[in-house]
């Protein structure tokens, strides 16, 4: 059930989120600049595994994803690696804003919200793959990557038109960096009024 809604569940929060860091602005900016530095190098660094990750993903499982149980590159190393990467991005995307509250509610949220994804998932994969997927999760990490089991083929058929679909999903996170380097444009010409000050 969740599954179904985990896409507009996801474009609300992103509007939200984005709407949030339009009427806010980083306490460390007039404090120390030098912070803000810090925070959004590590932000852009975080955004570019997520993203390079997300795409890793896509190749692996666009057009596979309830025909056949992947379980080579990212999905040897862990279950459910999309969602890894795109925890990593949404820090990401949290440190960007230059401070450090957005970040650690990202996670939380994250953390609260994605695990009943996973669960309805897996509950629909265990109807389609039920012999498979006892072998794979016991041998499989769920969340957190395991890089002893790395194993990946020589050759891997890539459906090209729907891996095509998948791109801008896996780099929405870059998206949301341009999207933020804009809206700080506008608080500096002060277009956009500053309502909020995060740390």
């Amino acid at each position: 059930m969740i599954e179904k809604f985990r896409i507009e569940l996801s474009r609300v929060f992103v509007v939200a989120l984005v709407i949030i860091i339009a009427l806010s602005n980083s306490a460390w900016e007039t404090q120390a600049p030098f912070v803000c530095a810090i925070l959004f190098m590590i932000g852009c660094i975080l955004v570019g595994i997520a993203s390079l990750g997300r795409l890793w993903c896509s190749l692996y499982i666009a057009g596979y994803k309830t025909d056949s149980l992947v379980t080579e590159g990212p999905y040897s190393l862990c279950r459910n690696p999309l969602y890894f990467f795109s925890l990593i991005g949404a820090v990401g995307v949290g440190f960007a804003s230059e401070t450090i509250t957005l970040p650690v509610v990202l996670f939380l949220i994250f953390s609260i919200y994605y695990p009943f994804v996973i669960k309805s998932e897996e509950a629909e994969l265990s109807g389609l793959h039920s012999d498979k997927l006892k072998t794979y999760y016991q041998n499989v990490p769920r969340f957190i990557p395991d890089f002893s089991r790395f194993k990946e083929p020589e050759e891997y058929i890539v459906k090209p038109a729907v891996f095509r679909k998948h791109i801008f999903d896996a780099l929405w996170f870059i998206w949301l960096l341009g999207i933020m380097e804009i809206l700080e444009s506008l608080h500096e010409l002060h277009v956009l009024p500053t309502i909020f000050n995060f740390y």
